[in-house]
């Protein structure tokens, strides 16, 4: 398959080639009853095991996750270490998800990938996460870079990524999500995330529930981790400082060491997420370790893509269950953007729009209600019913299920926009606006 180059030498984005080769990954993506790790592993070894040649750190989480795995790629990129990130979902271009000192993997190699590895993903029948999965782990070896941030996608026992043996495994919090999935239970859900814990392998927790805190480290323990470091017990988050530039607050370690820090990402959230990637370095031992002093500059380079993430009047924020939207309106509320305040809304039909709804009422003051072009048909929502909703409580919003009309009235409604409720959704709206994800 002959490809165009670009000027750099690689196929742009919209080149047929790339297109072709994003197909073919993008139509194997299937369901519940393809989860497990026999077909990634088998995919791995035809293409040599690249995942056992890297040094990895393994996160998972319902919420928290990007941002830490975003912190510890930035405390270990200001070590001098060349960092690998494996994450998931993207949101304008495949290529955000494998990323090498943040910079995306190039579009030829997905290419390439596709072409040279498609009758063994076809003869092994791996899915879509499967195949994208091996194709992260080869190319981040191949990058030979000295660590690999490796995001759980979903769950964590039964997710591709489960595959390696990392330095440490962490999981941020525990909330309803994916309960199709993973369970109706936060207690089952979590016994699923502490699926990633492993024999030998220290854990770190930053549940701050007690009881489900006290449940992951009990897995820990009985998975055989070498120990299970619970962020409450070590550490002390105190005077935590929110602003539309980041979040300050003052860590105080087990030991008395103190400190004041600034993470970019703006969220009280975030300093938690900040602390426990600390931690899970510390966790790893002494060559990876970030002492307090000098985690500060590191902390201050943290970027998440729609993460809180602003451009002029818009906050993009991939909140897409209910308390990942309770956690986005109360950085509303300390950041107080501009009013009034419109929610462009689009949310996948299998979350819990209603209560999201509730939760981001009490922040906006119009929403306007849209069908994200991203979204899968099988997922997309149906915003009538959410608008009828939205009266029977009272609230003021429309409907206007073409995106880009959508977003132009969110826009010329409100001095504050908010894209949110799923990953479509802030996808579909940079790709609109020509805002890169990826951007600082």
């Amino acid at each position: 398959m002959g490809r165009e180059l670009s000027v750099a030498g690689e196929p742009h984005p919209s080149h047929p080639s790339y297109q072709a080769a994003l197909d073919f990954l993008i139509q194997r993506t299937t369901g519940k009853d393809r989860l497990g790790l026999d077909r990634t592993r088998e995919v791995l070894r035809v293409m040599g095991d690249p995942h056992l040649r890297l040094r990895s750190f393994h996160v998972a989480g319902t919420n928290g996750k990007g941002s830490t795995v975003a912190t510890l790629a930035a405390l270990l990129r200001a070590k001098g270490l060349s960092v690998g990130v494996y994450s998931s979902p993207h949101l304008v271009d495949f290529t955000e998800r494998i990323l090498v000192n943040g910079a995306p993997v190039p579009p030829g190699e997905v290419v390439d990938f596709v072409e040279r590895w498609t009758p063994e993903i076809e003869r092994i029948g791996a899915s879509f996460f499967e195949a994208t999965t091996a194709f992260a782990f080869d190319w981040l070896a191949r990058s030979a870079v000295d660590a690999a941030v490796i995001e759980v996608g979903l769950g964590g026992r039964l997710d591709s990524t489960n595959v390696i043996t990392p330095l440490v495994a962490a999981v941020t919090s525990i909330g309803l999500d994916h309960t199709e999935y993973l369970g109706d239970t936060r207690e089952l859900i979590a016994r699923e995330k502490a699926g990633i814990f492993k024999p030998g392998v220290p854990a770190t927790i930053g549940e701050p529930d007690v009881e489900i805190r006290s449940l992951l480290a009990a897995q820990a323990t009985a998975n055989g981790a070498s120990v299970a470091r619970v962020l409450d017990d070590e550490c002390r988050i105190s005077d935590v400082e929110v602003g539309a530039d980041g979040t300050s607050w003052t860590l105080t370690q087990r030991g008395g060491a103190s400190a004041r820090l600034r993470t970019a990402l703006a969220g009280g959230h975030q300093a938690r997420n900040a602390s426990l990637a600390l931690l899970t370095l510390d966790a790893a031992g002494p060559e990876w370790s970030v002492p307090l002093g000098e985690a500060g500059k590191a902390l201050a380079t943290v970027g998440l893509p729609g993460r809180f993430q602003t451009h002029g009047k818009y906050i993009f924020d991939v909140a897409h269950n209910a308390d990942g939207m309770a956690v986005l309106v109360q950085t509303m509320g300390l950041v107080k953007p501009a009013a009034p305040v419109v929610a462009l809304l689009n949310v996948l039909t299998d979350k819990d729009w209603r209560a999201m709804m509730e939760v981001l009422s009490r922040c906006v003051d119009h929403f306007v209600l849209t069908r994200s072009p991203s979204s899968p048909e099988s997922r997309a929502w149906n915003p009538a019913e959410a608008l009828a909703h939205a009266a029977e409580r009272g609230w003021s919003a429309t409907l206007e299920p073409d995106f880009g009309r959508a977003l132009g009235a969110a826009a010329a409604a409100g001095a504050t926009v908010l894209v949110t409720g799923s990953f479509h959704t802030v996808g579909d709206a940079m790709l609109a606006l020509q805002v890169s994800p990826l951007a600082r």
